[in-house]
């Protein structure tokens, strides 16, 4: 799907979409629990849904109606299955310690570019504790990890801990030693939120993650609103509600990098609003925020002055190598950008020309090119715009209900 955007100004408001970080580990959570969850879930997404797939393969019912999904944990773990991730690399990364603490022969499935992406060192600390997994995809995963003391690096990748995590509170305890630095932090503290949530009794000192015996419990959980998507129209003048002021998520950082920017915010029983008429260059440090640099970048290209985004590596490894995509989408709209080895300096002009640009299969950049497309003075066209669907279906319909005016090609 390529849509044509007419430059167009940005008014209104949503309500924000569900977090897909709380949505992914509360479904995964009830599902490892004792007794029934019901989990509110006021949006879906691609990768959600392929979350929920994979647990029902491997042995959970989970029934829909409406934005309750009423969840049956895992009874008995089944002796085989196959799941398909598809680009969903939280689901991924998530599920691949569970099914080893499971103990179910598992064929797992993935697409796009996250077969690519590293699954090291956690492949190998899973291998050490006992688990069989295959080189290539599809995997090949059997055997099964016991409780223990895990070793990984901080700053590689936080869905590791995550699903380690995960799969030692289900095995009954251990323990986790990450190595500094340890980046993405903010989402490590979303794991330990839903799983305190769900009873788990972990402590932590100085890096190291002691997991204590105390079984998942199931019960009600309503997903928070999503910042990292709340992040776009935010960036675009527009109110977005439903957003927690004192959530863990990281992406809340977005309303920091706005008042750096000369922003005005305005907030009343979360819902949000910046007034991002007038806005200037700034440094901004992304090794806790790196989802947020492509619409920090698309703002910044049109913002007064220099703009330089650093610590931002691990964009290389993401649904498409978004230091590089970011860059080039930019370029071809006009924008004053260029690479750096871990980041980006754009200066910022008053208005972009506009033109034809590409999505890259990956829905961050397709929404940063529609926030760009306000500040164009000539019409935009994304290919393959559709790459949304994997975080924020709905975005070409909010986006124009806030006065955009995007259309189907």
């Amino acid at each position: 799907m390529n849509i044509k955007i007419t430059p167009a100004p940005i008014s209104g408001g949503i309500e924000a979409v569900a977090s897909k970080s709380f949505a992914h580990r509360a479904l995964i959570c009830a599902c490892l629990a004792k007794g029934k969850s019901q989990i509110k879930i006021n949006t879906t997404s691609a990768d959600i849904e392929a979350t929920v797939s994979c647990l029902r393969s491997l042995g959970a019912k989970i029934e829909i109606n409406g934005s309750v999904y009423t969840v049956t944990p895992i009874d008995a773990p089944r002796a085989s299955a196959a799941i398909d991730c598809g680009e969903s690399g939280s689901t991924l990364r998530f599920l691949l310690p569970v099914v080893c603490a499971l103990g179910t022969k598992t064929k797992i499935n993935a697409s796009g570019r996250l077969p690519e992406r590293p699954l090291s060192p956690l492949k190998e600390e899973l291998i050490r504790m006992g688990a069989q997994i295959s080189d290539k995809f599809p995997l090949d995963v059997a055997g099964s990890i016991s409780a223990g003391e895990f070793t990984l690096r901080g700053d590689v990748s936080s869905q590791f801990v995550t699903g380690l995590l995960m799969a030692l509170v289900f095995l009954g305890g251990g323990k986790i030693k990450l190595l500094p630095p340890v980046q993405s932090r903010p989402y490590i503290d979303i794991t330990l939120c839903v799983l305190r949530t769900f009873g788990a009794d972990i402590k932590e000192e100085n890096n190291i993650f002691y997991i204590n015996n105390a079984p998942l419990t199931g019960c009600d959980f309503a997903v928070e609103g999503d910042w990292s998507n709340a992040a776009f129209p935010l960036c675009m003048g527009a109110k977005v509600a439903g957003l927690n002021p004192y959530s863990t998520q990281g992406d809340k950082a977005i309303i920091d990098v706005l008042k750096k920017m000369g922003a005005e915010i305005t907030e009343t029983d979360g819902c949000f609003k910046a007034d991002v008429s007038s806005l200037c260059g700034c440094e901004v440090d992304a090794s806790d925020i790196p989802d947020a640099v492509p619409v920090i970048a698309a703002i910044a290209a049109t913002a007064n002055g220099e703009t330089v985004i650093s610590n931002a590596e691990r964009l290389h490894l993401k649904e498409s190598d978004r230091i590089k995509t970011v860059c080039e989408m930019l370029l071809s709209l006009g924008a004053d950008i260029r690479e750096t080895a871990d980041g980006m300096v754009i200066n910022g002009k008053k208005s972009l020309a506009g033109g034809e640009t590409e999505s890259f299969n990956d829905h961050r950049i397709a929404m940063a090119a529609a926030v760009a497309a306000v500040k164009c003075e000539n019409a935009v066209i994304i290919r393959n715009a559709e790459a949304v669907n994997k975080s924020y279906p709905e975005f070409w319909n909010d986006y124009n209900k806030l006065g955009g005016n995007a259309s189907v090609l």
